[in-house]
């Protein structure tokens, strides 16, 4: 199975992931360093996600997109200056919900405003649209603005990273969060109860 992860950080949704042929996508070369090491099996691109999904979207089973997050984020009540929330988001459920044929799902922050497109599911502290049903599962749920960069590496079960080691791992999404959601497109448990 041929999986795209853009945006892909260090990985945290992918970690769980078995059986996959994965192209992850980040266009920050020393994170693209990090990924690497945690998966040295995955092909890895540097470069702009954004525009590779849009140029390879066809060549892949299932994709998972993570865009940027902090437009959209709570946090932007604190902000002094404001800014106009990224719209690559909502770009990219269009394209996938018009065009692509395999499986796909979009993550981001729960957002401080009415989504524009209503999330399919709320999973821990982030929201995602798909093409296939993710059924409610609690997750536990620390506070990652307030989380030392060891609490968050044992929360997620990532090592801790040399770079940005904090930021980084606040950004992950939960591994569990991530399996969940890649057993819910291939309807992976129940494939095992039945076998």
């Amino acid at each position: 199975m041929k999986v795209l992860n853009l945006y892909a950080g260090i990985g945290g949704n992918r970690k769980l992931w078995k059986d996959v042929d994965v192209t992850a996508v980040e266009i920050n070369s020393e994170i693209t360093g990090v990924y690497k090491y945690n998966f040295p099996h995955d092909i890895v691109v540097v470069t702009d996600a954004h525009e590779y999904l849009l140029r390879h979207y066809t060549e892949f089973d299932f994709i998972w997109s993570s865009p940027p997050c902090p437009s959209h984020s709570r946090l932007n009540f604190s902000r002094e200056y404001k800014c106009y929330p990224d719209m690559t988001v909502y770009q990219q459920i269009i394209l996938l919900k018009s065009w692509f044929k395999g499986k796909w799902v979009i993550e981001n922050v729960i957002p401080y405003y009415d989504a524009l497109i209503k999330p399919n599911v709320e999973l821990g502290r982030h929201v995602f649209w798909s093409n296939f049903s993710i059924p409610q599962k609690n997750f536990t749920n620390i506070d990652v603005s307030r989380s030392t960069q060891e609490q968050l590496s044992k929360d997620l079960n990532m090592p801790i990273p040399r770079l940005k080691p904090r930021l980084l791992l606040r950004n992950c999404v939960n591994p569990k969060i991530g399996e969940h959601i890649f057993d819910c497109a291939f309807k992976r448990k129940q494939e095992k109860l039945i076998n």
